[in-house]
């Protein structure tokens, strides 16, 4: 196998796995991406995509470039070595929203208690 198409196989095969891992269709996926739904099932297939597509992805799965194009084995975005970050890369979509707001919140009441 030549090594572009190496290279097409594993962003084809990360994209659906981070898509499959934050629990989006395609189409939430395309949304969140703002692109056409048929882009989505295009890359999965073996389309390459564009470099404004790839970061769009990247953004809306909150994952590097660096893990769809198969640069490092993990998808996450945050210091491997931080146990919060690495926990909730796993999330499914919904789940990582919870959590963003949790966080907010106790951000927010930590510096209430700091202005105290």
């Amino acid at each position: 196998m030549a090594e572009d198409e190496t290279a097409t196989d594993i962003f084809r095969e990360r994209l659906k796995s981070a898509r499959e891992l934050r629990g989006y269709s395609q189409e939430e996926l395309a949304k969140r991406a703002r692109m056409p739904p048929s882009s989505i099932a295009h890359f999965e297939t073996g389309r390459k995509p564009s470099f404004d597509s790839l970061k769009r992805l990247a953004i809306a799965l909150e994952i590097t470039t660096d893990y769809l194009l198969g640069r490092v084995e993990s998808p996450e975005l945050a210091q491997d070595g931080d146990p919060l970050f690495r926990d909730v890369a796993k999330l499914t979509g919904h789940d990582r929203e919870i959590a963003k707001d949790f966080l907010e919140m106790l951000a927010k009441r930590n510096a209430r208690k700091e202005k105290d």
